[in-house]
């Protein structure tokens, strides 16, 4: 059972009498982390709907379909989407930057607008199905091949979602934790000499360990990467980019946490925040 509006359920009832004709199209919208949103259509020419063009000259997705069944199944599906070097997420061609992780944790959907014309606002849309990226399963020169989850997969989380343990059980910045990330990141521009995996930058201190780096411009533009190590010149990322870097692109960093007692006082004075239980006893004992 799908929702629709008023002037879209008068246009279906009106089709059933033979007093209206219809054109439908697909309206795929994705949504990537950095809060950047992406909308394509099936259709030959662009529609606006909600504040949004469709772009019609595009990337073209296909095989995400509509599925239906009684229970709490995660819809697990299979789409193809076809790019061209001219159609860029962020100056990046559409492809790479898949390629480079700028869709890790995207969010899609697909809606099926019901038009009078072409050239027509829709008279509503019906949502077919909404989800989130799972894996990337093959991506060529023209084309790549994704699996997508409904959003029912949030609910194979393990629970108790919380246990005891030493450590800090928050994920820094989150909600429990109440830090503020943007008050503790810092602009920054690749200096020379920088690699997939160590960027060269004269800002980098050692408080960036376990942090993240996020690019704002540049081959990699969108791509984020965990950073393993940083001293006063250089932060050296756990997993090497697939694009070096270039001169001059710029990047946001933010610091770290090993989520220990020591750091949340000492580095972020954050310690009514801390959800972490360092003086349980170890198994043996706590029996």
């Amino acid at each position: 059972m799908r929702s629709a509006s008023p002037a879209l359920l008068a246009h279906l009832n009106a089709l059933r009498s033979g007093d209206a004709r219809t054109l439908v199209a697909n309206l795929y919208t994705f949504t990537l982390h950095t809060g950047t949103i992406l909308t394509y259509t099936d259709a030959d020419v662009p529609i606006t709907w909600n504040s949004c063009t469709y772009l019609a000259e595009s990337a073209l997705v296909g095989g995400l379909k509509f599925k239906c069944t009684a229970g709490l199944e995660v819809d697990q599906q299979e789409i193809t989407i076809a790019a061209r070097e001219t159609d860029t997420v962020g100056g990046v061609p559409f492809l790479q930057a898949l390629r480079n992780g700028a869709f890790d944790g995207c969010a899609i959907q697909r809606e099926l607008a019901f038009l009078t014309a072409w050239n027509a606002v829709p008279i509503g849309t019906v949502l077919l199905f909404k989800g989130r990226i799972g894996t990337i399963d093959r991506i060529g020169r023209t084309m790549a091949e994704i699996t997508v989850n409904s959003d029912l997969v949030i609910l194979d989380i393990e629970m108790p979602r919380n246990v005891y343990s030493p450590s800090c059980v928050h994920v820094l910045y989150d909600s429990g934790c109440g830090l503020a990330k943007n008050a503790f990141g810092a602009n920054g521009s690749v200096e020379a000499g920088s690699t997939t995996s160590v960027i060269n930058w004269a800002s980098a201190s050692a408080a960036y360990k376990q942090g993240t780096i996020t690019f704002t411009s540049g081959i990699n533009n969108g791509v984020s990467g965990t950073i393993k190590d940083a001293s006063s010149s250089a932060l050296t990322l756990v997993a090497p980019l697939l694009n070096v870097p270039a001169t001059s692109d710029t990047f946001t960093a933010y610091q770290g946490c090993d989520h220990t007692r020591e750091t949340c006082q000492a580095k972020f004075d954050n310690l009514p925040n801390f959800r972490g239980f360092p003086y349980i006893p170890p198994p043996q004992y706590s029996f």
